[in-house]
Parts: structure tokens; C-alpha cells; sequence
């Protein structure tokens, strides 16, 4: 995979998010804070953006949720100088689920994905704001997203980067160890990590997306066969998830 130069994509980036949201009329945006590698490094790219006062993140916690994550998502906050409210899902989730016999964990991180984004919006107007996005190109290609709730934002400053390149922006642009040595979660379960889940480490999934050119994979003697089949169909399975809803066209 090709090693990016971070002092040439850093300011690509602020410019990215200064053309955006200035060019659609905006002057803040909203932030929901994880307390996790990707919403960290958004945040921090914002407020280099447009400044910490224009920025506002949103912690947004379930029942199951790390208190860790609580507590790392108000320091980044904190040292980014940015405000931040909490607001527990935990109600409006399980007001839902109270009447569902077969409330599996997938399901409850579903909804726990799509609450969270609804509450973002709301906030985006009352603040007058955009929502900002943390998807990376890990997640997008692979579909490890929720589609209409972690996957919904108005832009997305890091989704054309892999995981392993997020970790890169991370240390130059000197986010703390706390962040940079977690182990990535959606925090979708307690004990929950993506990689766990996913089957693969970040660097065998980074190494195999960017080693598919026109279609076919390159060098795959470098992985075994079963993670390659794995990523490969993922992101074949997950096609839906890239696409804007297909349209019927009624011929006139």
C-alpha cells in the first residue's frame, strides 16, 4: 500500500472541509465523538478547519457502551477545545426494543447507529450546522457501517483513507496515545472490536482492498485464502450500501 505524505494531505484536508462547508453556506459543524480513532481525527481536522468554537461534538452513549469511550471522547474534546453535550440513546432505543422477542446484538447496534445520526441532525439544525462524517475507506469498502446511521453525514473528510493511513494522520497530527493505541470498536457490545468481528487485522485488510486494481487482486500468494475471500466478499456483498437508492424510470 502506498505510504502517504501527511504534511501534503493534512492541509488538502482542512481545505476540503473549509470548501465545504463554507461553499454550501455553513460556518459550523456537528461531530458524533466516540471517543475512537476515526470521530477523533475528524474532529481534530475540523478545529484546524474552522476553529474549535465552530465545531461541536456529540457524545452519544447505549447502556452497553464503554465508559472508557465516554470518558476519551470528553478529553478529545477537552483538548481540542470544542463544546460537547451527552446525550443517552439509551431510552429511545430500548423503547423500541421492549416489544421485540428476537433483539439480536446486530439489531440493537443497528438502531444504536441510527438513533445516534437522528440526534445529529436535530442537533446540525439547532446549531445551524453540517453533520460531519468518520467513515474511512476501510469501512466503506468493506460495508462495516450502518446504512442511514454511522454511514449518513454531509461529507466525509477521511473516507478516502484506509484505517492503517488514519492511524498515520492520527500521530502527525499528535493525537494522544489514549486514542492511537485503542483497539478499534464500534463498541456495538461490550468486549467488541472490529477486527475481532471482521475476522482480520486492519493491516492484512488495508494490504488486501488496496491490492485490488481493475477488479482483480494483486499478489494474493501474500494473504491466505481464506481472508482474502472473506474482504473480497464483503465487498462484494456491501455494493448497496455505496449506491444512492436506484430510481424506477417511468418512460414519458
Amino acid at each position: 500500500m502506498r505510504k502517504l505524505d501527511m504534511k501534503i494531505i493534512e492541509p488538502k484536508l482542512v481545505r476540503f472541509i473549509q470548501d465545504y462547508v463554507h461553499g454550501n453556506g455553513f460556518k459550523d459543524v456537528v461531530i458524533g465523538m466516540s471517543g475512537g480513532l476515526d470521530s477523533s481525527v475528524v474532529a481534530a481536522l475540523c478545529a484546524r478547519a474552522l476553529g474549535g468554537k465552530r465545531v461541536f461534538g456529540v457524545l452519544l452513549p447505549y447502556k452497553t457502551s464503554s465508559s472508557e469511550s465516554g470518558l476519551h471522547a470528553a478529553e478529545m474534546c477537552r483538548l481540542l477545545n470544542i463544546s460537547h453535550d451527552t446525550v443517552n440513546i439509551t431510552p429511545i432505543v430500548d423503547a423500541y426494543f421492549n416489544n421485540q422477542t428476537k433483539a439480536t446484538p446486530l439489531r440493537i447496534g443497528n438502531m444504536c447507529a441510527r438513533i445516534r445520526m437522528s440526534v445529529l441532525y436535530d442537533y446540525s439544525v439547532q446549531f445551524k450546522a453540517l453533520v460531519a462524517g468518520t467513515s474511512n475507506k476501510s469501512e466503506y469498502l468493506l460495508g462495516y457501517c450502518t446504512q442511514f446511521g454511522d454511514s449518513a453525514a454531509a461529507f466525509e473528510p477521511i473516507a478516502d483513507l484506509y484505517k492503517t493511513q488514519v492511524f498515520e494522520l492520527a500521530k502527525y497530527l499528535g493525537l494522544p496515545d489514549f486514542i492511537i493505541n485503542k483497539k478499534p470498536t464500534a463498541d456495538l457490545w461490550p468486549g467488541q472490536t472490529d477486527e475481532d468481528e471482521i475476522g482480520a487485522s486492519y493491516k492484512e485488510i488495508d494490504e488486501i482492498l488496496s491490492s485490488i486494481k481493475n477488479g482483480l487482486l494483486m499478489n494474493a500468494e501474500n494473504w491466505p485464502k481464506k481472508t482474502i475471500r472473506n474482504i473480497l466478499e464483503r465487498v462484494d456483498n456491501s455494493q448497496f450500501k455505496r449506491e444512492l437508492p436506484p430510481i424506477a424510470i417511468i418512460p414519458e
